[in-house]
């Protein structure tokens, strides 16, 4: 019999936690739950669960995450072409995985009814949530930018991608408090006339100075990092700017976007000083939306945006952070495996971005 290593054994029994989690949430609810019964059913010890999830709520979320990481994504049969299209198929990926009428309380598709409950119970989790449907709009509006360039040079249209994820949410609260409520095709309907807005969204540059260097230091950054937005291997070693963005500076992905020079190689790694809880949530947050987009959008189109999960901390090592946390911002312009420039701060994203 081969002997597993560590790793191996906790990643096995991670494994073992999730899957019990998941079989205790569908039959009880989150409320209802226990870890000592997940420990039961997963034959393992409390320590042994506490050792993988500080708490229930990160094993809900973590349990969340997995389903919604590996969600099958149909392509489409004829991808969009125009951006009413592309937020019709959107808007139809969306509201297939909403909860029927006839669903009971405990059935597998009604297991995300106490996510926005527990996200608003604790500031802790409000502003990286919030931050996350920040990260999500820039992806959704890069794409949409991909099938029709905004009508204006410094126009975006990332604020029509916020209408059509409040919309979006908005369906998904109102289908798990109101059952039969809402109807998917009106929901469909009203994405597809946003396109025709026009909501005057336009690049301000940022006031912020942040701290600049020019360091000219190797830049060796992990391999076998994955995108979150393609599945693909990232190369985060690759010239052009990456960014390491703690759960509360997410939004500033969008003046790393907007002042980057066109076809420029975008990074971000996500960061958090409670990676164990919070990083599940971001997994859960943008997977629910990047599955639709690759469901919607023709592969052109994806958003040449790649986000990482820096869970181990190793990419923000390589950057120069030593203690990530939630308000870290620190941008690198990397050139032929060197950092040119590295800046710190609110507004680093800006300043790396469109430093020449």
């Amino acid at each position: 019999m081969v002997r597993l290593t560590r790793a191996q054994t906790q990643e096995r029994n991670r494994a073992k936690v999730l899957a019990a989690a998941k079989e205790e949430f569908a039959e009880r609810g989150y409320r209802d739950a226990k870890i000592d019964d997940i420990a039961d059913r997963a034959e393992l010890t409390r320590g042994a669960v506490y050792s993988n999830f500080p708490g229930k709520r990160a094993l809900y979320f973590a349990v969340l995450a997995d389903l919604a990481e590996h969600a099958p994504v149909r392509p489409p049969d004829e991808p969009a072409l125009t951006v009413r299209e592309a937020l019709g198929e959107v808007a139809r990926a969306w509201v297939t995985r909403l909860p029927l009428v006839t669903d009971g309380e405990h059935e597998p598709s009604r297991l995300g009814m106490h996510l926005l409950p527990e996200i608003l119970a604790d500031e802790a989790t409000r502003k990286p949530y919030a931050q996350l449907m920040r990260l999500n709009a820039i992806l959704l509006g890069l794409a949409m930018e991909r099938l029709r360039p905004p009508r204006e040079p410094d126009g975006r249209l990332v604020r029509l991608a916020e209408s059509a994820l409040t919309v979006l949410q908005g369906a998904a609260q109102l289908s798990a408090a109101a059952p039969g409520f809402v109807d998917p095709f009106n929901v469909i309907r009203t994405c597809e006339q946003l396109a025709g807005l026009d909501l005057d969204d336009r690049w301000f540059q940022a006031p912020m100075t942040p701290s600049v260097l020019s360091p000219a230091t190797s830049w060796t950054p992990p391999s076998g990092t994955v995108d979150a937005v393609s599945g693909e291997p990232a190369h985060p070693e690759r010239d052009g700017v990456v960014a390491v963005l703690g759960l509360h500076r997410l939004s500033a992905a969008e003046e790393l976007v907007r002042a980057a020079p066109p076809g420029a190689e975008l990074t971000v790694a996500i960061v958090t000083g409670a990676p164990k809880e919070l990083l599940p949530l971001a997994r859960l947050v943008i997977a629910e939306v990047v599955t639709c987009l690759r469901q919607a959008f023709p592969r052109a189109a994806w958003p040449r945006l790649r986000v990482l999960y820096d869970d181990t901390g190793a990419l923000a090592s390589a950057a120069g952070v030593a203690d990530p946390d939630d308000r870290t911002e620190v941008a690198l312009r990397v050139r032929e495996g060197h950092v040119e420039l590295r800046a710190a701060g609110f507004g680093a994203c800006h300043a790396a971005a469109l430093h020449p």
